[in-house]
């Protein structure tokens, strides 16, 4: 017994892509090098032993020379995301192309297995300078990198992101902690020295807290307003980034100057879904809407936050109905319903007959 599956003539078949790809890779690369890398993807993924790929049939496909299809292979080589295996050592251009797994990759290249040895748990992980310059090229990082400048207001110098490697590798960290660590000395308690937040960052993971949500939980009971401020931040869907001071100046004011629970302004937080680009400004408009109606609950909503009645239509229409009923011709009932056709002719043929005698008899006087 052997299992067959029916293909059909033409290609209805589907190729995943990953998302890492399509978020960090492509924008980097012009739109001939996307084509190519996509295509033999496709080619790879269908792994039809049948058909013979070769860089002339990509080229072929695509409408574009040879020579471009290999300087896409070169890009993609240098990113690291593909790897050319020679067949001909003779021959550079002849080799084939190995597709690698950007999940895998992304997970080599983030996080560092953990030397359990009792000398590595004693000193912890060291971060090199090629560490550094490796994790450089990588966007997140890069991302919590600028993050911190933006926060400290000043940039990073190189031995301060290495301890901010260190603390990733050595507790386990995600960098959206180590960007909360930061935000919480700076706007929190007023420190923007470096080791302040290292504590901060051994406090959290004594206590369990290496990702947002754990956070999130810890500051529902510890911090109130900086919960608030991540609260928010993830019903807008913008959570992954930072309030800015005058972001958190206006959701402070929805709190202690409105006196708003916080389901009221995640009811705002809602309506948001109307617009493609929520914000916080956008919200500040409803919730200012809200508090000068008086809304203190949801039911208030539903009660004083109704769309206005157009009148102006109201009005139309009871003065079209007056005016129909005034006019006097409404009842008016046609005279020729109660003749026959017979009638009705007869009828015209005597008023025929009255003006034709009529014009004869001006035309005699003449």
């Amino acid at each position: 017994m052997n299992f067959t599956i029916e293909t059909t003539d033409i290609d209805l078949g589907d190729t995943p892509i990953e998302n890492i790809f399509l978020n960090d890779f492509m924008p980097m690369a012009n739109g001939t090098y996307v084509k190519v890398y996509l295509l033999g993807y496709k080619y790879a993924y269908d792994k039809d032993v049948n058909i013979e790929v070769t860089n002339e049939t990509i080229a072929k496909h695509l409408n574009i020379p040879l020579i471009d299809v290999l300087c896409a292979w070169d890009f993609w080589e240098e990113k690291g995301i593909i790897e050319k295996i020679p067949i001909d050592e003779k021959d550079k251009y002849d080799y084939k192309v190995k597709f690698l797994n950007l999940k895998q990759l992304y997970i080599k290249n983030n996080y560092k297995p953990v030397d359990m040895n009792e000398e590595a748990i004693t000193k912890g992980y060291t971060c090199s300078v090629e560490d550094l310059v490796g994790a450089n090229q990588i966007p997140r990082i890069n991302e919590m990198f600028n993050s911190i400048d933006y926060i400290m207001r000043r940039q990073l110098v190189p031995n301060e992101k290495r301890k901010i490697l260190e603390w990733i590798h050595n507790y386990n960290m995600n960098p959206d902690i180590i960007e909360r660590a930061f935000f919480h000395a700076v706007e929190k308690k007023g420190k923007r020295n470096i080791n302040y937040v290292a504590g901060i960052i051994r406090n959290w993971y004594d206590q369990g807290i290496t990702n947002v949500e754990a956070l999130q939980e810890h500051l529902k009971t510890t911090d109130e307003k900086y919960y608030r401020y991540e609260r928010v931040m993830k019903a807008l869907g913008i959570g992954g980034r930072l309030p800015t001071e005058g972001e958190m100046k206006v959701i402070d004011k929805w709190f202690e100057e409105y006196d708003f629970s916080m389901e009221i302004v995640l009811k705002g937080c809602d309506n948001s879904r109307k617009t493609s680009n929520p914000s916080i400004s956008y919200i500040d408009g409803i919730l200012s809407s809200w508090h000068q109606k008086g809304i203190k609950t949801l039911e208030d909503i539903e009660e004083k936050d109704k769309p206005p009645v157009r009148k102006e239509q109201g009005f139309e229409k009871k003065d079209r109905r007056i005016r129909t009923s005034r006019n006097k011709f409404h009842n008016f009932e046609q005279r020729t319903s109660n003749y026959t056709a017979e009638e009705l002719e007869d009828i015209a043929r005597r008023k025929r007959e009255e003006y034709y005698s009529k014009v004869k008899g001006e035309l005699n006087d003449v």
